[in-house]
């Protein structure tokens, strides 16, 4: 069985840095895309950041120039480096992967259990 394992969110203050991390566990042979996504209170989910096998990122608007996406295929793992934090960007946040080839069989699509992400003072 292949599940997605976040870590690292938490409160933090305005203006402050925080690290979330997702690993793919289970028997995986290749994980196409891997990404965050968050949903603030009364809003719905929306796109954080992005990245293939190949290193193509892709960034949400209201995140560019605070945050960075890397990832480490060898550990199928995603993470997600926010700067600048502000109000705003609290929400619980949800690691995502597509396309993900695992032993027996294929997963378009997998989501993570959510962490939450608290900005303020």
């Amino acid at each position: 069985q292949v599940q997605l394992v976040e870590s690292g969110g938490g409160l933090v203050q305005p203006g402050g840095s925080l690290r979330l991390s997702c690993a793919a566990s289970g028997s995986i042979f290749s994980i196409n895309a891997m990404g965050w996504y968050r949903q603030a209170p009364g809003k719905e989910r929306e796109l954080v950041a992005t990245s293939t096998r190949g290193s193509s990122t892709q960034y949400a608007d209201s995140v560019k120039g605070r945050i960075t996406i890397s990832r480490d295929n060898a550990k199928n793992t995603v993470y997600l480096q926010m700067n600048s934090l502000k109000a705003e960007d609290t929400a619980v946040y949800y690691c995502n992967a597509r396309d993900v080839v695992a032993r027996l069989r294929r997963y378009p699509e997998l989501w993570g259990q959510g962490t939450l992400v608290t900005v303020s003072s």
